[in-house]
């Protein structure tokens, strides 16, 4: 892994998470609480917000989402901060919901992909977070849990019945809403939950990895790649997917990117992409 850059002007100032620039137009964005299990406070959701719109038009290739620390990727919401919750009435509640949902909605919808590199626990929300990711890469002590009827909520948290159901199908998901069971990491790699497991001290560095082999293709075309994935999940029409993938790709060709990787590969050399 290479060394990271200075974080460059124009993003915010973060106390819960944190932003750190690898160069090749890699990010990793950390939430910052190891001493808590990286667990959520109202000030993070309103920090996922500030944080998607300063790396949105940063000319990322794409973005590693981890926790800080040994312990964990996110515990969820921290419970020393639940008492504001149950204080506030219906109307202030669904406003706090709204802003803990736009955030997790934020880094799903980063144009770029986002690689979710969890160890330790990712439960509730850190579940919701990891589930917006793009990639899930784990360590052997990953562990998942959408335990939100334990503490007499439902799986309709954060995005999580949408997007859990969709990654794993809708029994299982329907068994992790229901039970509020611990998913180990061997268990997510088997149903899909996680795309791998890799070794715990190897975790960021396949991260980046994959970060880097995502940056070395066509920046408009892994755009477009990761928009007609998500879109093509929120429709039921075979045609309109057609139509949005035939839309996609008459775009692409009118890019300097095509042309550019049709001449590299005939030439057999790597593609120099402009971005443009």
């Amino acid at each position: 892994m290479t060394s990271p850059t200075s974080v460059r002007p124009g993003l915010p100032e973060l106390e819960t998470l944190s932003v750190e620039l690898l160069d090749g137009g890699i990010g990793v964005l950390r939430m910052n609480r190891p001493d808590r299990m990286n667990t959520q406070t109202v000030r993070m959701f309103h920090e996922y917000n500030t944080a998607a719109r300063a790396l949105r038009d940063s000319g990322l290739r794409a973005l590693i989402v981890t926790g800080a620390g040994e312990r964990a990727f996110c515990a969820g919401f921290d419970l020393d901060e639940i008492d504001v919750i149950t204080r506030m009435g219906v109307r202030e509640f669904l406003k706090f919901q709204e802003l803990a949902t736009g955030g997790i909605q934020a880094i799903r919808h980063l144009p770029f992909p986002v690689i979710a590199a969890v160890h330790g626990a990712a439960t509730g929300g850190g579940l919701a977070l990891a589930l917006a990711a793009d990639i899930r890469l784990i360590s052997p002590t990953a562990k998942f849990s959408a335990a939100f009827v334990k503490v007499g909520l439902s799986l309709g948290e954060l995005g999580t019945s949408y997007n859990l159901s969709r990654l794993i199908g809708p029994g299982r998901a329907a068994e992790m809403g229901f039970t509020g069971r611990i998913v180990t990491a061997a268990e997510a790699a088997e149903i899909g939950l996680a795309n791998r497991v890799v070794p715990g001290e190897d975790l960021l560095r396949e991260a980046v990895a994959m970060a880097r082999l995502i940056a070395a293709n066509s920046p408009a075309g892994v755009r477009m790649s990761k928009r007609a994935i998500q879109r093509n999940q929120e429709i039921t029409s075979y045609a309109a997917a057609l139509e949005l993938e035939n839309r996609g790709q008459a775009l692409l060709t009118r890019t300097e990117g095509m042309p550019e990787a049709l001449a590299a590969f005939r030439e057999k050399r790597e593609p120099r992409f402009s971005g443009r």
